[in-house]
């Protein structure tokens, strides 16, 4: 990771806990390590990305529905998923630094610095021939870019094919050969790779001679395969469908790391579409196309996007895609999108004696449907959010300002309610106008400091509308509002707020272009 890259990634860190949008877990008594608890700006963003996701999801799709599926499950849940067997992590060690790693991540960080590399000379090369510059022939021909693409993607092949053969030792000769170094020692000198089970224990019980074994659950797609029919009996769905969830989701991270990138507690969107067997591949690329379209919606830089085929697939899985984000620390994974076939299905009816199937009267028989997976980390949407929307703006006079460019739709408040002053009857005004709005949308009153500083405080939490009541506003019923990223102000009639701010912050016109 560049200096570079470094500094904005500390940007959004310490931004994070400056406005209120994210804070350390316990941090009066140090901290809990990578655990992470959400401030009064942070917990609305959130918020307001949950809301867009289950719109888009739920609300847009007449087959899907959603449940809400209990943290505690039966302990055979496990047993039946694979996860007791085989949720496990690659892990290393330095003997240098003694610290740990995820050998995984090790190969990951080191082939993103070749593509990384790649990506430079593409860019030197565009600098050099300018608009006649030919971006993807280029990559198609030069042989510096293609050796940097080539040594990536076979160093990758080799370290997945041994991972899923379980071969461990070919998987650290990987790290040997390539000379993957320690970040923090800098040295190669490393431990043989071991497995490690990510779940949480716990106990359920009065007595704890006479508890029951538990564990936090690693995921939430169980809760949605264990309601299958429940759901598919209250809902009177038929295949294709899909049932959707938002939930906390518990992973005992050794080498937890990157902010709220990966955490011990975080929150997942998911949603598992039922469909035909033999259906699989048309539904997987119709909803690796259909989520890469509604993380476009919200207007980012489309080259901040990728799709990552898997090589390495889970023992559940005949397809796997992530759609990828290049946050400040290179390309990571935003979103998966998976066929996990039957395998699910199959197993929870082998593990609990139901039959998990559904009729179709075509065939006249019962059929275990394949299922199409998409899962979204809420907390590394959050992350890639903060990331792309935190600016530090010149301005013409050569100040500037810090701003957070949300998409006015998921901002935290919709508009700022700013009396000019603190006397003359205009924070009673201001206080009315208040009233009349705080029924339909998330609005924040600001009357300390001078009203330029307020609207800096504003720009920085991302706050699309300051609206500013003056000794005019007295005379004429009439309001100065203020647009966050352009600036421009006009005098409107307060009368017309509501009408204003639902058209330029409604969360409907940022769900028609998913």
């Amino acid at each position: 990771m560049s200096q570079n890259s470094d500094e904005i990634f500390k940007k959004v860190i310490s931004h994070s806990k400056e406005y209120g949008f994210v804070f350390q877990s316990s941090e009066i008594y140090d901290g809990l390590s990578s655990v992470y608890d959400y401030g009064p700006n942070g917990s609305l963003l959130k918020n307001n990305l949950k809301n867009f996701w289950w719109r888009s999801m739920v609300q847009l799709n007449e087959n899907i529905v959603g449940i809400d599926s209990a943290i505690f499950m039966h302990p055979n849940v496990w047993k039946a998923s694979g996860h007791i067997q085989a949720f496990s992590d690659p892990l290393i060690d330095n003997k240098d630094s003694k610290k740990r790693y995820r050998a995984d991540v090790l190969v990951e960080d080191f082939t993103e610095k070749l593509f990384q590399k790649a990506e430079k000379e593409i860019k030197k090369a565009a600098a050099r021939f300018g608009d006649s510059f030919d971006s993807k022939l280029y990559r198609k021909t030069n042989s510096r870019v293609l050796e940097y693409e080539s040594k990536a993607k076979s160093i990758m092949k080799r370290f997945s094919k041994a991972l899923k053969n379980d071969n461990l030792k070919e998987a650290r000769q990987v790290i040997i050969d390539e000379k993957i170094k320690c970040p923090i020692s800098g040295s190669t000198n490393w431990t043989e790779i071991r497995h490690f089970n990510l779940m949480f224990g716990t106990k359920i019980g009065s007595v704890a001679d006479g508890a029951n074994d538990l564990f936090l659950r690693p995921e939430t797609a169980q809760g949605i395969f264990t309601n299958f029919l429940n759901v598919v009996k209250t809902s009177r769905l038929k295949v294709p469908f899909g049932i959707a969830q938002i939930g906390k989701a518990f992973r005992n991270e050794i080498v937890a790391r990157q902010f709220i990138f990966r955490m011990r507690e975080f929150e997942q969107m998911e949603m598992q579409f039922f469909v035909k067997p033999g259906d699989e591949k048309k539904w997987f690329e119709y909803w690796k196309k259909s989520r890469m379209d509604w993380h476009k919606s919200l207007g980012f830089k489309t080259q901040n996007y990728r799709y990552h085929d898997h090589e390495k697939l889970a023992h559940y899985a005949n397809a796997a895609s992530d759609i990828e984000y290049k946050f400040p620390f290179g390309f990571k994974e935003l979103e998966g999108i998976h066929s996990r076939t039957d395998f699910d299905l199959k197993q929870h009816s082998k593990e609990s004696g139901k039959k998990l199937q559904i009729f179709d009267p075509e065939i006249n028989d019962n059929f275990t449907p394949s299922v199409i997976e998409t899962s979204i980390g809420l907390d590394r949407m959050f992350l890639s959010v903060m990331s792309e929307c935190l600016d530090n703006e010149i301005l013409e006079d050569n100040t500037s300002r810090v701003v957070l460019r949300l998409p006015y739709s998921l901002a935290p408040n919709q508009a700022a309610i700013l009396p000019l002053l603190k006397k003359d009857g205009l924070p009673e005004y201001a206080s009315k106008i208040y009233d009349n709005l705080k029924f339909d949308f998330q609005l924040v009153f600001d009357e300390k400091d001078a009203i330029g500083k307020r609207y800096r405080r504003q720009d920085a939490i991302g706050t699309p509308l300051g609206i500013t009541i003056d000794h005019q506003t007295l005379n004429d019923n009439t309001v100065t509002i203020r647009d966050r990223d352009s600036m421009q102000q006009k005098r409107v009639n307060s009368d017309d707020l509501n009408k204003i701010i639902r058209s330029a912050t409604s969360i409907e016109a940022l769900l028609k272009k998913r």
